[in-house]
């Protein structure tokens, strides 16, 4: 699972607008400008990236070349490339290069809307208690977090000595490793992360899913589907069964009907970001109603600076899917009836 930041810090910085330096003075070069010059200098660097845009989708090169534009690069090195295939293997490697439309979705999972200078990183960092998240032009969001010895970005360390390289577009870091979005479905997820080693959770989920009618799982499953999934952590779950006594919990689990109810209350049709949702608040006065996928309507609020859904909070947020999103709650929620 990824290490994520609690709810209600990502509203403070989406509401917060976390754009930074946007009106910054730039450099007079393009990204593109920018790569294709130091791929082709007396120390290259960039000559990978730079062929991996130019394989990629046309729209990639545009977005980068386009003087209008307000981006951040997170640009992996030519080492992090070299890494990467050393990883997957040469075969592996050139497939990915090969393939137009999975190429175009790793280099935008590289770049986010709008100018975020390092000094705008450690302000949220700061905010965040060492983490937030930030949502990325191929639409899933990356997890920047403070290490021992600087910054991660979904794992990458970003090179301290090559921050804040100004364009007249934007901004790029350089980091040490490629960055990959996720691929695994919802199901695929909980059914990992159940089985874990060390960690393990939603593993009470993981059950009631398979409990529940054949469609949730199919659901979950589906790669072509777009979800997002409030997910009850297994203390949930227990604090549930502590409620309800061992004999009304257990007959919930044999009830397929009334559990596939709940668990489709858990569900809503879209990908609903951390984002969206403050932006939601903050244009309803911080309470809303979302539809559910069982048809009933479920409160969303912010409370003493902390997001819930109806009695359950917001704990962690932006667990990407190939086919969704979670955010894991502290309390399984059940529609009225």
């Amino acid at each position: 699972m990824k290490r994520l930041v609690a709810f209600a810090l990502i509203v403070v910085i989406a509401l917060g607008g976390f754009v930074g330096t946007a009106n910054a003075q730039m450099g007079g070069k393009t990204i593109a400008e920018i790569v294709v010059e130091t791929a082709g200098g007396a120390k290259p660097e960039f000559t990978t990236l730079l062929a991996a845009v130019q394989a990629a989708d046309e729209s990639v090169l545009k977005a980068l070349s386009d003087p209008e534009a307000k981006l951040t690069v997170f640009a992996p090195t030519d080492a992090a490339f070299a890494a990467l295939k050393e990883a997957l293997g040469e075969e592996a490697f050139n497939k990915v290069l090969a393939d137009k439309e999975q190429l175009t979705q790793i280099l935008l999972f590289h770049a986010l809307s709008g100018v975020v200078k390092s000094a705008d990183v450690l302000a949220a960092l700061e905010k965040g208690n060492g983490r937030f998240t930030a949502r990325t032009l191929q639409g899933q969001f990356i997890d920047v977090e403070r290490a021992e010895n600087g910054v991660l970005i979904n794992g990458a360390n970003l090179k301290l000595d090559m921050v804040d390289i100004e364009a007249s577009n934007g901004v790029i870091h350089v980091i040490d490793a490629v960055i990959l979005p996720e691929t695994r479905t919802l199901a695929e997820i909980v059914v990992e992360t159940a089985g874990a080693k060390e960690g393990a959770e939603f593993t009470t989920l993981l059950a009631a899913v398979q409990a529940a009618d054949e469609a949730v799982l199919k659901a979950l499953s589906d790669p072509k589907a777009k979800l997002t999934v409030f997910a009850p952590t297994d203390a949930a779950f227990a604090a549930l069964k502590k409620a309800l006594g061992d004999e009304a919990f257990n007959k919930i689990l044999a009830d397929k009907p009334a559990l596939t109810n709940i668990l489709l209350y858990h569900v809503v049709e879209g990908i609903v970001g951390s984002d969206d949702v403050a932006k939601l608040l903050e244009e309803n006065k911080g309470e809303v109603k979302v539809t559910m996928l069982n048809g009933k309507s479920a409160t969303v609020k912010l409370m003493d600076g902390t997001i819930m859904i109806d009695n359950a909070k917001i704990v962690l947020t932006d667990i990407d899917a190939a086919n969704g999103i979670i955010h894991v709650i502290d309390a399984v929620i059940v529609p009225a009836e």
